[in-house]
């Protein structure tokens, strides 16, 4: 079949001319190039298309048969073609995005406020997950891009820093100046509700590197599901609770939540969108990555 493409295409527009020297200069080739290829195809098909006649030619039973199926693949593929230009022209597509909560709420959200006014067409899909299980996605091509903490090895992907975060601890004054009435002692890892992301986040691991390094070890911990979640809980005065203080400076400046000085600062963390060097980089990504160049630039 492959070889009688182009025949095809010469055979359907003879068909629709009713002519082969009007389908020759439609088609921008001679007319004895035309009557070669429709040979070639009666030949390879074994059997007669066209009945040749002083006004033109007509197709025969057979030929009508074969033009309803070349007519009908030939206007598939100019839809097709059609469709492929109005997704470029109009920038439609799909843009599937992986991020954790915590990151997609206060990171990525405002990006995509901006990116679907510019581009309203494109799809996106967000897929809320921790920043490990983002990579494992990126790496077996179920997601465009993803929005990370800065991965320890960086040989496979592509890496656009958004800037850094830093982890601290707050809590309630109440909250505090009810554990120092309770405990004499100012150890607040040893005394408070330490209250945590679970095991499984990045950020948990982050902090539990920390405690080993530092030889902290908290006495009492309070898992949570959500950044959220913790920063909630820290205002209702349930303990301490380990935040990015980017997500809780309001509630510093307002005073509802003081940070914990800690004898040594926890080191701050990079945090940016990652892809995968291999990955095919549709319209969309494209139009994804200069928007967020631009936006950097801005």
């Amino acid at each position: 079949m492959e070889d009688n493409l182009a025949l095809y295409h010469i055979f359907n527009s003879v068909a629709q001319a009713g002519n082969i020297s009007k389908a020759a200069r439609q088609l921008y080739i001679s007319q004895p190039a035309v009557s070669k290829a429709i040979q070639s195809l009666e030949k390879n098909l074994r059997t007669t298309l066209f009945i040749r006649n002083s006004r033109g030619v007509r197709l025969t039973e057979e030929g009508e048969l074969l033009y309803r199926y070349t007519s009908n693949a030939f206007d598939t593929l100019k839809h097709a073609e059609d469709s492929i230009r109005r997704i470029h022209d109009l920038g439609i597509g799909h843009l599937r995005i992986g991020a954790s909560n915590t990151l997609c709420k206060y990171l990525l959200l405002p990006y995509l406020k901006s990116f679907v006014k510019e581009y309203p067409h494109i799809k996106i899909t967000i897929e809320n997950q921790s920043s490990l299980h983002t990579i494992k996605q990126l790496d077996n091509d179920n997601l465009d891009i993803g929005l990370v903490a800065r991965p320890d090895i960086l040989d496979n992907y592509h890496f656009i820093s958004l800037g850094e975060i830093e982890d601290i601890f707050v809590a309630t004054r109440t909250y505090l100046d009810n554990l120092k009435l309770r405990e004499n002692s100012s150890d607040i890892f040893n005394n408070a509700n330490i209250m945590l992301l679970d095991e499984a986040n990045v950020t948990r691991q982050y902090i539990d590197s920390y405690f080993k390094a530092n030889s902290i070890e908290p006495r009492h911990i309070l898992e949570i599901s959500s950044m959220d979640l913790l920063i909630d809980f820290a205002k209702t005065g349930l303990g301490v609770a380990c935040v990015i203080k980017a997500f809780v400076q309001a509630d510093l400046d307002a005073g509802s939540l003081v940070e914990i000085p800690l004898a040594k600062a926890i080191n701050k963390r990079e945090v940016g969108f990652i892809y995968s060097k291999k990955a095919f980089l549709s319209e969309s990504m494209l139009r994804f990555l200069s928007f967020i160049s631009n936006h950097n630039q801005a």
